[in-house]
């Protein structure tokens, strides 16, 4: 190292240094060759560029050490800033000192193409690719987006329990544990948590971790995925829709303008996100049953609609579809009956589009203390895991509605990904525990 220390940057922000000389720290993305002259990308985590070491500049033993470097090895470079729309980034680095501290040996992900599998079981090493790195920042603009929505309207966040009593979405797909001695199980949904949250704060949300122990494996499911729930007092359907269409549609805002540069590193056609605008199209359940006998699918009026109908409903549309007034035998207990017809439920689904399916789940929640024992009761649910949240219709209860959404589908979907196992740093799925 020289006696002088040089300034520090990170190449997110290498533009306000040019002219300048600078030091960073990262890792070896690339090099090539060329005579007596040496191409490195160096990443840091913030961006890629390019520098250049010459035999003149960097002398012979730092050359040479440049020549024995690998892929991914980690280093920390000093040189001059100097613009050059060629380059990558648009800023080129001239070098004047390169010091190696890890020289990485037979790194496993080489520039050739590699199986899903493999990359799977190289997770840990597969988020430093460019393609990969891309999508978890548009998956953390996405989380900055939805807080920053709620947050600036006046919403409270309201961290539920991941050990819960009961199950909230069915007792088919939970994960049990023990805790000190009591079955306990890994929370399906921050629900019914947010619910008591909005009779104290009138609007809330909750966002965390969540876990489903479904036996698929289709390219929508992970048995651990994040969800983000909002909970509104003196809230109804209508008025969920509403919400949830004004939600998504300042997501897509912000990813398309805060993420410009990564949207291209993963080639989405950005033109389809540019027409998720309001107001989104509607259509209830009956038609919807309609739409898809007319288009083969041999489904009656009360079945579920699952991942294949879901996607010829959402085909129909170039922008995100709301499903709603669903049969209220397949809806979950806490959801309230439409008064008028008792066999609906006065909630909803919206659907994204380009066949990519169910992105948000929700609706009205019943808020009567009498018609919420029934139907505890007629679910076989244990009653005393429920006396808490029953209490929320003794105390002051009123009409309440709230959504949940799947971040790692809206990540998927907005991404253009063909795959959720891609939208979240390590997926957990049927069939992967590790790494």
């Amino acid at each position: 190292m020289t006696d002088k220390q040089e300034t520090q940057v990170y190449i997110e922000n290498i533009g306000s240094h040019a002219g300048t000389t600078v030091t960073v720290k990262g890792w070896l993305y690339h090099k090539r060759s060329s005579g007596k002259v040496r191409f490195l990308l160096v990443r840091d985590g913030t961006g890629i560029i390019q520098c250049v070491a010459s035999l003149a500049d960097v002398g012979e033993r730092m050359f040479q050490l440049i020549d024995e470097m690998n892929q991914e090895s980690s280093l920390i470079v000093t040189g001059s800033v100097r613009e050059d729309k060629r380059a990558p980034g648009g800023y080129e680095m001239t070098l004047s000192l390169v010091q190696l501290l890890s020289n990485a040996i037979d790194y496993p992900i080489s520039p050739k193409d590699h199986g899903t599998a493999f990359l799977m079981d190289n997770r840990h090493l597969w988020i430093r690719s460019k393609r990969q790195h891309a999508i978890l920042r548009i998956r953390h603009t996405i989380i900055k987006a939805i807080r920053d929505f709620f947050d600036e309207r006046g919403f409270t966040l309201f961290d539920p329990p991941i050990f819960t009593p009961a199950a909230c979405e069915g007792t088919s797909t939970l994960f049990e544990t023990d805790y000190f001695g009591e079955k306990a199980y890994l929370t399906q949904s921050g629900q019914l948590y947010g619910e008591a949250g909005a009779m104290a704060f009138g609007k809330i949300y909750t966002f965390g971790p969540t876990f489903r122990a479904e036996k698929s494996k289709t390219r929508r499911h992970l048995t651990e995925f994040w969800m983000i729930e909002p909970e509104v007092a003196y809230l109804d359907l209508d008025g969920d829709m509403e919400l949830a269409e004004e939600f998504i549609e300042s997501v897509v805002e912000r990813v398309l303008e805060s993420r410009v540069e990564e949207l291209k590193v993963i080639e989405r056609d950005t033109s389809v996100l540019e027409k998720v605008k309001r107001p989104f199209p509607r259509i209830s359940y009956t038609d919807a049953i309609e739409v898809l006998r007319k288009n083969g699918h041999e489904t009656n009026w009360g079945d579920d609609i699952g991942g294949d109908e879901e996607t010829t409903i959402s085909n129909q549309y170039d922008r995100p579809v709301m499903v709603h007034h669903f049969p209220s035998a397949i809806k979950a207990f806490y959801m309230k009956h439409d008064p008028e017809h008792d066999e609906l439920a006065l909630g909803f689904d919206m659907l994204a589009p380009e066949g990519r399916g169910e992105i948000i789940g929700g609706g009205q929640r019943e808020d009567n203390y009498d018609t919420l024992v029934r139907r505890i009761q007629h679910e076989r649910l244990p009653m005393e895991a429920f006396d808490w949240y029953l209490d929320l219709r003794k105390y002051g209860s009123v009409p309440h509605a709230g959504f949940g959404l799947g971040l790692e589908r809206t990540v998927g979907w907005i991404c253009g990904l063909s795959h959720v196992r891609e939208t979240i740093p390590f997926p957990r799925m049927i069939s992967r525990l590790k790494p």
